[in-house]
């Protein structure tokens, strides 16, 4: 399988006083971390480590994708976080759509492994129509028209990732999603939950649904006015970089005061 040109996975080690710190970042769903590089690319600037894998089944043909599940996304970034904890004192995990939801999941379930969630229009619930005959059709409709490049900015870089969503596949996510509301309270970080006003793929209601449920009591919302879905490679991409930033500063200092 060969890895499209720019949908590598990105790693750079850390150095300086935040060599210590390392910030985790998963991509969307049929995407690649080209969608997170801007990001990445700033959190490294300032001497953070930085981990930006490739999903398993992305980054190639849908047709790899096809023959992915949840369960083998969710394995890929779990073994990314348990390697990012054994080399660093604090870790914060940064997801944007399905990466969000997987290390929410995380988080719940494996709390030792974050100290800190950066949410970017994060995937647990839909209101499209269409997602109620999945189960249905997936069995003889392979694929769907794509969810990617949902950007209000003209102009490059687009979203690298695939035209086409492999309907199982994205299925597997979307079964997910009653499993990981319910866990929420579960969820303790600190949070900074970031969102795209005129996000067209995941509805306001997936972030009323986890405000209303995470058990964190240090959540911080930040609406990007002119950025849809795939924020950090939209208009407001600066604003989200800076939030970050600030926001694994202030984590990375807690953490410097705990034994």
């Amino acid at each position: 399988m060969q890895i499209i040109q720019g949908a590598e996975p990105h790693r750079s080690p850390g150095r300086g006083e935040h060599a210590d710190v390392a910030v985790l970042m998963v991509h969307g769903i049929t995407s690649t971390p080209q969608m997170v590089r801007p990001v990445a690319e700033r959190v490294a600037e300032e001497g953070y480590a930085v981990a930006a894998p490739l999903l398993p089944g992305h980054g190639t043909r849908w047709q790899d994708m096809a023959q992915t599940r949840y369960a083998d996304w969710l394995r890929a970034v779990v073994q990314a976080a348990e390697e990012l904890r054994r080399e660093h004192r604090t870790v914060v995990a940064f997801g944007v759509s399905l990466g969000g939801a997987l290390i929410t999941d995380i988080a719940a379930r494996r709390p030792e492994l974050f100290d800190g969630l950066v949410l970017v229009n994060p995937a647990f619930i839909a209101t499209d129509w269409r997602l109620r005959v999945i189960p249905h059709v997936k069995h003889f409709v392979p694929v769907a028209q794509g969810i990617a490049d949902d950007i209000r900015r003209e102009g490059p870089p687009r979203e690298l990732a695939y035209r086409w969503t492999p309907l199982k596949a994205f299925h597997s996510f979307v079964e997910q999603w009653p499993r990981v509301v319910e866990q929420l309270p579960d969820v303790h970080q600190p949070v900074l939950l970031i969102r795209g006003r005129h996000d067209r793929v995941v509805p306001p209601l997936s972030a009323e649904l986890f405000l209303q449920n995470v058990g964190s009591e240090d959540v911080t919302t930040r609406w990007l006015e002119e950025s849809a879905h795939v924020a950090t490679l939209d208009h407001d991409a600066e604003e989200l970089i800076d939030e970050t930033l600030r926001f694994v500063e202030r984590v990375a200092a807690a953490g410097a005061g705990s034994p």
